[in-house]
């Protein structure tokens, strides 16, 4: 048998943001998809591929529900979040695995245009509307992978326990679909999963609402056991918090730390209403936690102690969510923003830090810990901006970040192979399949 050949790619940058800021002029080398050489104030050789502008290491989404996007200009009803969710639960329940494959290959391949490399799904749509499972009983977690793979975009499927309602409550009927019954199937079920070159498997715990203490350490231990990347929604609504202090006494924080979730590979998602405690007890685990403004101004949640959780130590990534947008740099930027209202004080997030949540702490969130740095060994994954428009003209090289938004990245590479290129992803036509599946799920045509 022959050996596998190795596949060589050379790329000229007239500028990237290395780990020690930005260099001009930087000739890289990608060899059977990782970065093997990167050489500042190289010359230009003829074979290179040249990227004008500037290069840095391609964005994580560390938090998605893809089928949410079905929602999006929908003119979903006001009110509150949990207004929303009903909503929601009716594109849950009209969900099958061929539109899940289709709507999710739309949601991937906008979000590798716009400069997502990786993505981490928090995936809960497990079974039949009824409840009953498919022949293959994750085959819903399939749907997705292959949606991925087509979008060229890396899948880190988060496979969600959800057990209940709230602290006691049986599931309502639209929740049936989301449920394994207790914490031991949904082991079971997700230790069929393999991973893959571009395919890795975490956990996620739902919430403290929807997952009692006893099911959160199994889900926790199943974690430990696959030293695999453990994911929850924490502290998201008021009311959550309310209810969890009102039948165990403790903060959700508080309660997932007693159960044993919070390490290393453990992110809280969205982490609004933590408090202070909450806060040093994510930072002294070495727990991350993944904000997504975007969401968090779409359904009013509020907005997350960003520059608080950074000074305990607490690594922070972003995420889209429910993709009501796709544009990493955008929710970097709000990280900013929100922290400018809530504090009164600017440059709370450096361009450095914002970059750093997209890149090295948000892959390693997502359970790609060898992404998300332009040096030699790390998966040659990465991102192109356009310097010369009337968006980014002016500014500073390395402001260029923060002034930038989807609409400026012209290249992504993810293991060294073009997946996307000015707004287009190369594997989907994301404009059709979002039009089409969207309208169907609503039941517009």
């Amino acid at each position: 048998m022959s050996e596998m050949k190795s596949v060589t790619s050379t790329f000229w940058c007239e500028h990237a943001w290395l780990n020690d800021g930005i260099a001009d002029s930087v000739r890289i080398v990608v060899t059977d998809g990782r970065f093997e050489s990167i050489t500042a104030g190289a010359p230009r050789q003829p074979d290179d591929h040249v990227l004008e502008g500037l290069t840095l290491a391609g964005a994580a989404n560390g938090h998605s529900h893809a089928f949410h996007r079905a929602l999006r200009g929908a003119g979903a009803p006001g009110g509150t979040f949990w207004e929303w969710r009903k909503t929601m639960y009716r594109i849950a329940q009209a969900l099958t695995p061929d539109s899940y494959y289709r709507l999710a290959r739309g949601v991937y391949g906008e979000m590798v245009a716009a400069g997502y490399t990786s993505v981490a799904e928090f995936h809960y749509v497990h079974h039949q509307a009824d409840g009953t499972p498919y022949d293959d009983p994750n085959e819903m977690g399939h749907a997705l992978r292959h949606a991925a793979a087509d979008a060229g975009i890396r899948l880190t499927l988060l496979d969600t326990c959800y057990l209940s309602a709230g602290f006691g409550e049986p599931l309502a009927p639209e929740q049936l679909r989301f449920s394994d019954g207790d914490a031991d199937s949904w082991a079971d079920r997700v230790t069929q999963l393999a991973p893959t070159p571009d395919f890795r498997v975490g956990a996620a715990i739902h919430s403290v609402r929807a997952v009692d203490e006893a099911s959160m350490r199994r889900v926790a231990e199943w974690a430990q056991e696959h030293q695999a990347p453990l994911h929850v929604h924490l502290s998201e609504q008021t009311a959550e918090n309310d209810q969890c202090l009102d039948h165990t006494g403790l903060t959700p924080t508080a309660l997932l730390d007693r159960a044993g979730v919070w390490n290393a590979r453990a992110t809280g998602v969205h982490a609004v209403f933590v408090t202070m405690q909450d806060i040093h007890t994510l930072g002294e685990r070495g727990a991350s936690v993944c904000v997504c403004p975007s969401t968090e101004c779409d359904l009013a949640d509020g907005i997350a102690p960003a520059s608080s959780l950074a000074a305990a130590g607490v690594r922070l990534g972003v995420g889209s969510d429910q993709n009501v947008l796709a544009d990493p740099f955008t929710e970097a930027r709000e990280v900013e923003m929100h922290e400018r209202l809530r504090l009164g004080t600017r440059e709370n997030f450096t361009p450095a830090a914002q970059i750093a949540m997209l890149t090295a702490d948000g892959q390693r969130l997502c359970g790609w810990p060898e992404a998300g740095r332009l040096e030699v060994g790390s998966l040659a994954d990465f991102v192109t901006l356009d310097t010369r428009n009337s968006v980014t003209a002016g500014s500073r090289l390395d402001r260029v970040v923060q002034m930038s938004t989807a609409a400026q990245v012209v290249e992504v590479y993810v293991g060294g192979r073009q997946v996307a290129h000015d707004g287009h992803c190369n594997g989907v036509d994301q404009v059709q399949e979002l039009a089409e599946t969207c309208a169907q799920l609503r039941g517009e045509r």
